[in-house]
């Protein structure tokens, strides 16, 4: 009988699906162990190799945890809102629901074929009105919510309106807008309903503000940070300009501090802890005003060096500060405005990256230094960031290159406040061993007493006091496009209104185009039907909004991290129409235990993640603080790229033996036309559908008869052709095969090359397996009894799993079940009581193959349910030894004698053996020496 993998792969995800083997339990009496992988967006391209690496490994773990006795929830879905839909709708006039349908397909099937044991009955679609109405409710919970610093805690907006009734807003400790006016209880209940409305917009925790954004005309969006790479857009490459907006943002930085605290709580590597440390940017200092010379503005800036006071040369103000165009002097108006125009173009990280270029314009306005009231020239330069710290600092040359860098360029003085310090070439930055002078009352202090005596005395000039600062800004959460969640919100007078949660979902509506109106409003401003009847309580006409019940509705749509903030709780209970997720659900779940994802999450989806659950900790809405428990970053898989050469001004292309010393253009060319020894398929080539035309008239010069290519190692994209697809891959060899190369390639952390050829090893392998269990005539298994290397094998190979396993390290056990096969086959094992728990340890990784022998051994239920073997020590504790026997350092035979012999039993059975007297002809030893257990040798 013949493995015919095709067929045993086909039939078990059968039976997998109709059985819902992999379904959870929500009511078990098992431990719960829940593993999930980070939500994927489904493209049109559909997977490739690189991308089942870690839910191969999620998937092993998930498995490997049923067979320990848990109940384990492993589900899949799809992140299925965002621009690639939309830009593909705008291209070909399709609606984003239909192509995102389509490419869900293709991932199931392809997901499906690769044999994971997903919980398909939980599946989650960001995109699906059921999914979106628990977004939007949340979002509603954002808006009724208030940051008390007294409890350290968000609560509810009406407790916030209690305390402005009944005492006015003097004590309230709250994470708010800077510029909150104070009043008493009896003027709150003085104001009008949208004064209050106002006021309260400056202490929710979702909230319209005006900002600074990264504004992306190509895409008619605004994109987040981390959305930005080089300066140009992630998805396209287009050009990121910065522009003011009133945009929906959230207070994520009233999380700041709970946020670093929690990283000290899970398990994450330290590397991915340091991302979002060095994100969040805690930083402890002092807050400094100054005075503008001749204006009533003043200058605030936050320094972590408040010791360095008296070294202020000049300030520097973030081009987009709103003091810029209020200071800014008519003589140098037009050079300031050029300027701004000119930095617009450039997104904040660019800005940030780029240390070399120093640039900057003198607004032609004066600060006054706080203690020596000498004047400070005020400039502005683009190394300063509105949207961190204040957007603006005090400059001091001597301790800080940035700034030491712009003073030598622009000639501005750098006074020197370090004692015996040189900073004729470069600043000095360092705090420790140095004293303060030219600081008046400075002087003779080191870093700590000079810092503590500077803040004291700018509080009792009430121009400062000591402060915490944070580098994470609050995160803007409106997106002009049409693919997205819509907000829940209409506005009345402007003022923003939430649609009250019994009437959710407010779902997409139809538009004839996907661009921004001519307006330049976002998409669903296209929308004929888009306004909100607080009589009907639905979506109406925008026609009647002149009705005095009938409102406009927002516009812009939620951005991609609203669904997938808090995906990870909808999975623990699908279903429910009533709730997000049911309280025993929440409550028998909790939090995912072992997250697996990429790395370029962390500080985008990780952190808004953890915000997220937080808030809704702190609401009462779940138990938990913190999402994932355990997090691994899989590494990348990588393509190994194909190239040919063209000979620069000819149409000849060379075979990679042949460029030596030739000037040659290297073009990628698809990896499907080149076999295990590089050698390139020219007419496949020529006949492909999308590129052939290039090479019709082409000549490929040759290297013994065959075209050579060249090969490099990249990341695998559809750019560099060097895509491997996973059809193919378990057409040709089987999904077991696939599942356990990737596992083979390396540790899972790392990158690795694709290399197909090395997946025959593997495929062999499991040949082999098969072999062990199936003849030609049929089953080779029986009960006939172990023997001690057969238990040996079996016990050493579940503890290697186990512990290999435990620790994902998983490309060492596809080693060990390599070598446990070849030993059980050497040793002609047949016994069930060896081959049926061996199927068990290998089911995780080869899960088709494993069912399929484990039924022909007579089992009628699915091995998933089966326990994981128990480990003997007792089989590994070698009861015998093979003692090499040497005469006079030189080994002549072998002989295997019981462990507990003792030396003189020892040394009598091994003069007594007819080798030993053959070896000594009648002579006498000198000295007989015995080391038990290890060796023994006869000196003659």
């Amino acid at each position: 009988m013949n493995y015919l993998f095709n067929e045993i792969e086909a039939k078990w995800q059968k039976y997998w699906a109709e059985n819902q083997t992999f379904k959870a339990d929500s009511n078990s009496d098992k431990p719960k162990y829940y593993v999930l992988d980070m939500f994927p967006y489904p493209s049109g391209a559909g997977l490739h190799v690189g991308h089942p690496l870690g839910y191969i490994a999620s998937d092993i773990y998930a498995r490997y945890k049923r067979h320990k006795g848990f109940n384990v929830l492993h589900p899949q879905g799809y992140d299925s809102f965002g621009l690639p839909a939309e830009q593909y709708a705008i291209q070909t006039g399709q609606h984003p629901a239909i192509t995102t349908e389509t490419n869900i397909k293709t991932y199931r099937r392809q997901l499906d074929q690769i044999g994971f044991s997903f919980d398909w009955s939980r599946e989650v679609r960001t995109s699906d009105p059921n999914y979106y109405k628990w977004t939007q409710w949340i979002f509603i919970q954002l808006f009724e919510s208030w940051y008390n610093n007294d409890t350290n805690k968000a609560e509810e907006i009406s407790s916030l309106i209690n305390i402005f009734s009944s005492e006015g807003n003097t004590n309230v400790d709250a994470v708010c807008d800077d510029d909150v006016e104070m009043f008493s209880a009896a003027e709150w209940q003085a104001f009008s309903s949208e004064k209050q409305q106002e006021i309260l917009l400056q202490y929710r925790l979702t909230y319209l503000a005006e900002t600074e954004v990264n504004w992306c005309p190509a895409l008619g969006t605004v994109l987040a940070n981390d959305e930005i790479v080089n300066g140009v857009s992630e998805r396209g490459g287009h050009p990121v300009v910065r522009k003011k907006m009133t945009q929906w943002s959230m207070r994520i930085s009233a999380y700041a501090e709970r946020l670093l605290q929690g990283l000290d709580t899970i398990d994450w590597t330290d590397s991915l802890k340091e991302s979002q440390k060095n994100w969040i940017g805690k930083s402890v200092g002092a807050s400094v005003t100054f005075h503008v010379n001749n204006h009533e503005e003043l200058i605030e800036v936050f320094t972590t060096r408040p010791d360095t006071i008296f070294g202020v040369s000049f300030m520097t103000l973030a081009p987009e500060h709103e003091l810029v165009s209020k200071i800014t002097t008519a003589e140098q108006k037009e050079a300031v405005e050029a300027y701004i125009k000119a930095t617009a173009k450039r997104s904040e990280r660019e800005r940030m990256a780029d240390v070399k270029t120093i640039s900057g314009v003198f607004t032609g306005a004066y600060a006054e230094h706080p203690f020596s009231k000498e004047p400070i020239p005020i400039w502005i330069g683009d190394y300063v960031l509105a949207g961190y710290g204040t957007g603006a600092v005090m400059a001091v040359p001597c301790g800080d290159q940035r700034d030491y860098d712009f003073a030598k360029y622009f000639q501005i003085p750098i006074p020197n406040i370090f004692e015996g310090v040189d900073i004729s070439e470069e600043a000095y930055a360092a705090k420790e061993n140095v004293k303060i002078t030219n600081s008046d009352f400075l002087n003779g202090m080191n870093y700590k007493k000079a810092s503590k005596r500077a803040i004291y005395e700018l509080e009792q000039l009430g121009q400062g006091e000591g402060k915490t600062n944070y580098r994470l800004r609050d995160a803007v959460f409106s997106r002009q496009r049409y693919w997205g969640e819509p907000f829940p919100v209409y506005y009345v007078n402007g003022m923003p209104q939430m649609i009250e949660a019994k009437h959710l979902p407010i779902t997409l509506p139809e538009v004839e185009k996907y661009l921004p109106t001519e307006e330049g409003e976002p998409p669903l401003g296209r929308a004929d039907v888009w306004a909100w009847c607080t009589e009907t309580n639905s979506v109406v006409a925008n026609d009647k909004i002149n009705d005095t019940t009938i409102f406009p509705l927002e516009l812009n749509t939620m951005p991609g991290w609203a669904g997938s903030s808090w995906y990870f709780f909808r999975y623990m209970d699908a279903n429910n129409e009533l709730n997000f997720a049911s309280e025993e659900a929440l409550k028998y779940w909790e939090n995912v235990d072992l997250y697996i994802g990429g790395s370029e999450h962390a500080t985008g989806h990780l952190l808004y993640s953890r915000f997220w659950v937080k808030f809704m900790k702190d609401r009462g809405f779940v138990g938990v603080e913190e999402p994932f428990k355990k997090l691994i970053n899989q590494g990348m898989i990588l393509g190994t790229s194909a190239f040919i050469y063209r000979e620069e001004g000819t149409n000849n292309y060379l075979s990679e033996g042949l460029i030596e010393g030739k000037k040659v253009a290297p073009i990628h060319v698809k990896v499907q036309y080149v076999n295990a020894s590089d050698e390139l398929d020219i007419e496949g080539l020529k006949n492909d559908s999308e590129f052939g035309e290039d090479y019709k008239d082409a000549t490929f010069v040759l290297e013994d008869g065959v075209y050579k290519v060249g090969r490099e190692v990249e990341k695998m994209s559809k750019s560099k052709y060097n895509v491997v697809n996973p059809d193919a891959i378990c057409e040709q060899y089987g999904a077991d095969s696939l599942r356990m190369y990737e596992m083979f390639l390396g540790p899972l952390e790392q990158a690795k090359p694709w290399n197909t050829a090395g997946i025959t090893g593997v495929h062999g392998f499991l040949k082999k397996l098969w072999k062990l269990y199936v003849g030609e005539d049929g089953l080779k298994v029986n009960d006939a009894a172990p023997t001690k290397d057969n238990l040996k094998t079996l016990h050493k190979t579940i503890k290697k799993v186990e512990e290999d396993i435990e620790s994902f390290s998983f490309n060492t056990s596809v080693s060990t079940f390599m070598i446990a096969v070849n030993e059980l086959a050497s040793q002609k094992c047949t016994s069930i009581e060896v081959l049926e728990p061996l199927l068990v340890l290998i089911s995780p990784y080869a899960p088709h193959i494993a069912e399929e022998l484990y039924s022909q051994l007579g089992n009628t239920t699915s091995i998933a349910t089966a326990a994981f073997p128990k480990f003997d020590a007792s089989h590994l504790v070698e009861s015998s030894k093979n003692y090499p026997i040497s005469f006079n350092g030189k080994m002549r035979f072998t002989l295997e004698l019981p462990m507990d012999m003792s030396k003189e039993e020892i040394e009598k059975t091994v003069m007594s053996h007819e080798k030993t007297i053959a070896q000594l002809q009648g002579r006498e030893p000198k000295k007989v020496i015995i080391v038990p257990g290890k060796i023994v040798n006869i000196v003659g």
